[in-house]
Protein backbone atom coordinates (compact mmCIF):
# COMPACT_ATOMS: atom_id res chain seq x y z
CA UNK A 1 0.00 0.00 0.00
CA UNK A 2 1.29 3.71 -0.58
CA UNK A 3 2.14 5.72 1.92
CA UNK A 4 2.17 9.52 2.47
CA UNK A 5 3.26 11.52 5.55
CA UNK A 6 0.94 14.35 7.43
CA UNK A 7 3.24 17.25 8.22
CA UNK A 8 2.81 19.47 11.24
CA UNK A 9 2.55 22.30 9.26
CA UNK A 10 -0.59 20.48 7.34
CA UNK A 11 1.16 19.38 4.39
CA UNK A 12 1.00 15.99 2.77
CA UNK A 13 4.00 14.42 1.55
CA UNK A 14 4.54 11.13 -0.69
CA UNK A 15 6.72 8.24 0.17
CA UNK A 16 9.51 9.67 -1.85
CA UNK A 17 9.80 13.27 0.72
CA UNK A 18 7.85 15.13 -2.38
CA UNK A 19 4.97 17.72 -1.45
CA UNK A 20 2.16 16.72 -2.56
CA UNK A 21 -0.30 19.56 -3.93
CA UNK A 22 -3.38 17.65 -4.85
CA UNK A 23 -4.52 15.18 -2.42
CA UNK A 24 -7.85 13.77 -4.11
CA UNK A 25 -5.73 10.98 -5.35
CA UNK A 26 -4.19 9.84 -2.14
CA UNK A 27 -7.24 9.36 -0.20
CA UNK A 28 -6.76 5.79 -0.52
CA UNK A 29 -3.09 5.86 0.40
CA UNK A 30 -2.21 4.82 3.78
CA UNK A 31 -1.22 7.27 6.63
CA UNK A 32 1.88 7.88 8.90
CA UNK A 33 1.87 11.28 10.79
CA UNK A 34 4.61 13.32 11.51
CA UNK A 35 6.35 12.64 15.12
CA UNK A 36 4.72 15.95 16.55
CA UNK A 37 1.22 15.94 14.45
CA UNK A 38 -1.13 17.54 16.28
CA UNK A 39 -5.11 18.28 15.97
CA UNK A 40 -3.53 22.17 14.84
CA UNK A 41 -1.78 20.08 12.52
CA UNK A 42 -5.25 18.53 10.90
CA UNK A 43 -7.12 21.59 10.68
CA UNK A 44 -3.65 23.19 9.08
CA UNK A 45 -3.59 20.20 6.43
CA UNK A 46 -7.71 21.38 5.73
CA UNK A 47 -7.48 24.88 5.43
CA UNK A 48 -4.16 24.22 3.48
CA UNK A 49 -5.87 21.88 0.87
CA UNK A 50 -9.47 23.27 0.60
CA UNK A 51 -10.81 20.67 -1.53
CA UNK A 52 -10.55 18.35 1.33
CA UNK A 53 -13.10 20.93 3.15
CA UNK A 54 -15.81 19.30 0.73
CA UNK A 55 -15.31 15.66 2.72
CA UNK A 56 -17.49 16.40 4.85
CA UNK A 57 -19.78 19.28 5.39
CA UNK A 58 -19.12 20.57 9.40
CA UNK A 59 -15.77 21.38 7.90
CA UNK A 60 -16.60 24.89 7.48
CA UNK A 61 -17.95 25.30 10.91
CA UNK A 62 -15.19 23.56 12.11
CA UNK A 63 -12.64 25.64 10.78
CA UNK A 64 -14.13 29.00 12.12
CA UNK A 65 -14.06 27.56 15.51
CA UNK A 66 -10.61 26.11 14.47
CA UNK A 67 -9.61 29.92 13.52
CA UNK A 68 -11.25 31.70 16.71
CA UNK A 69 -8.86 29.66 18.69
CA UNK A 70 -5.44 30.97 20.36
CA UNK A 71 -2.62 30.29 17.67
CA UNK A 72 -0.60 28.15 20.54
CA UNK A 73 -0.79 26.37 24.21
CA UNK A 74 -4.67 24.70 22.93
CA UNK A 75 -3.77 21.71 25.18
CA UNK A 76 -5.79 21.99 28.75
CA UNK A 77 -7.93 19.30 28.40
CA UNK A 78 -5.78 17.25 30.99
CA UNK A 79 -4.92 14.52 28.36
CA UNK A 80 -1.07 13.50 27.57
CA UNK A 81 -2.11 12.75 24.01
CA UNK A 82 -4.90 11.68 21.85
CA UNK A 83 -5.91 8.72 19.75
CA UNK A 84 -7.24 8.09 16.72
CA UNK A 85 -8.35 4.14 16.58
CA UNK A 86 -10.79 2.01 14.40
CA UNK A 87 -13.17 -0.85 16.18
CA UNK A 88 -14.61 -3.79 14.00
CA UNK A 89 -17.34 -5.15 16.30
CA UNK A 90 -19.71 -8.12 15.66
CA UNK A 91 -23.13 -7.68 17.36
CA UNK A 92 -26.89 -9.15 16.98
CA UNK A 93 -26.02 -12.97 17.73
CA UNK A 94 -28.28 -14.25 18.61
CA UNK A 95 -30.24 -12.91 16.18
CA UNK A 96 -29.14 -11.37 13.12
CA UNK A 97 -25.78 -10.70 13.33
CA UNK A 98 -24.60 -7.74 11.66
CA UNK A 99 -20.79 -6.08 12.10
CA UNK A 100 -20.29 -2.30 12.24
CA UNK A 101 -16.55 -0.59 11.37
CA UNK A 102 -16.14 3.02 13.04
CA UNK A 103 -13.33 5.15 13.69
CA UNK A 104 -12.76 6.87 17.73
CA UNK A 105 -11.18 9.83 19.30
CA UNK A 106 -10.23 9.37 22.20
CA UNK A 107 -7.92 11.22 24.84
CA UNK A 108 -5.24 9.70 27.02
CA UNK A 109 -3.95 10.37 30.40
CA UNK A 110 -1.19 7.77 31.40
CA UNK A 111 -2.92 4.69 30.61
CA UNK A 112 -6.65 5.57 30.54
CA UNK A 113 -8.40 6.62 27.68
CA UNK A 114 -11.60 9.04 27.73
CA UNK A 115 -14.04 10.48 25.41
CA UNK A 116 -13.34 14.10 24.21
CA UNK A 117 -16.56 14.99 23.51
CA UNK A 118 -16.69 16.98 26.79
CA UNK A 119 -13.77 18.92 25.91
CA UNK A 120 -13.49 21.98 24.35
CA UNK A 121 -11.60 22.54 20.82
CA UNK A 122 -9.09 25.02 22.17
CA UNK A 123 -8.20 22.53 24.70
CA UNK A 124 -7.03 19.53 22.12
CA UNK A 125 -5.71 21.21 19.25
CA UNK A 126 -1.84 21.46 20.55
CA UNK A 127 -1.79 17.92 21.93
CA UNK A 128 -0.11 15.09 20.01
CA UNK A 129 -2.11 12.96 17.55
CA UNK A 130 -1.74 9.43 17.16
CA UNK A 131 -2.83 6.32 15.22
CA UNK A 132 -4.06 3.48 17.41
CA UNK A 133 -4.89 0.18 16.70
CA UNK A 134 -7.39 -1.87 15.45
CA UNK A 135 -9.97 -3.32 18.35
CA UNK A 136 -12.13 -6.45 17.27
CA UNK A 137 -15.61 -7.10 19.71
CA UNK A 138 -17.00 -10.45 19.13
CA UNK A 139 -20.51 -9.72 19.68
CA UNK A 140 -20.53 -7.66 22.60
CA UNK A 141 -17.85 -9.27 24.77
CA UNK A 142 -15.88 -6.05 26.32
CA UNK A 143 -13.81 -8.57 28.15
CA UNK A 144 -12.28 -10.37 25.37
CA UNK A 145 -11.31 -7.41 23.17
CA UNK A 146 -8.29 -7.98 20.35
CA UNK A 147 -6.29 -5.04 19.52
CA UNK A 148 -4.33 -5.34 16.15
CA UNK A 149 -2.09 -2.88 13.98
CA UNK A 150 -3.66 -1.39 11.37
CA UNK A 151 -3.61 1.11 8.56
CA UNK A 152 -5.54 4.08 8.12
CA UNK A 153 -6.22 5.70 4.51
CA UNK A 154 -6.19 9.67 4.23
CA UNK A 155 -9.92 9.41 3.86
CA UNK A 156 -10.73 7.28 6.83
CA UNK A 157 -8.40 9.91 8.80
CA UNK A 158 -10.06 13.05 7.68
CA UNK A 159 -13.70 11.80 7.67
CA UNK A 160 -13.32 9.66 10.93
CA UNK A 161 -11.67 12.98 12.71
CA UNK A 162 -14.89 15.09 11.33
CA UNK A 163 -17.32 12.53 12.47
CA UNK A 164 -16.04 12.57 15.79
CA UNK A 165 -15.64 15.62 16.01
CA UNK A 166 -19.78 16.65 15.40
CA UNK A 167 -20.83 15.67 18.74
CA UNK A 168 -18.53 18.67 20.34
CA UNK A 169 -21.25 21.20 20.42
CA UNK A 170 -23.79 21.70 17.63
CA UNK A 171 -21.91 22.39 14.42
CA UNK A 172 -23.87 25.30 11.87
CA UNK A 173 -24.84 22.20 10.00
CA UNK A 174 -26.73 20.33 12.51
CA UNK A 175 -28.59 23.74 13.79
CA UNK A 176 -32.67 22.66 13.50
CA UNK A 177 -33.45 26.27 14.05
CA UNK A 178 -32.25 27.30 10.62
Amino acid sequence: MNTIQLQNDGTIIDDRRRDIAEPLSYLSHRVELAEAFTLRSFFQMVAHYDVLVKINSFFPSYLDQYRSCPTEGCCGAGFDHIVFSKTVEMIGYPGEPRLEIYHSLNGVYGNETSEIKSSRLEGLLDLPLRLGKLKHIVFGDRMDVFEFETVFTLFEFIDGIAWELSFHGTPDACDLRR
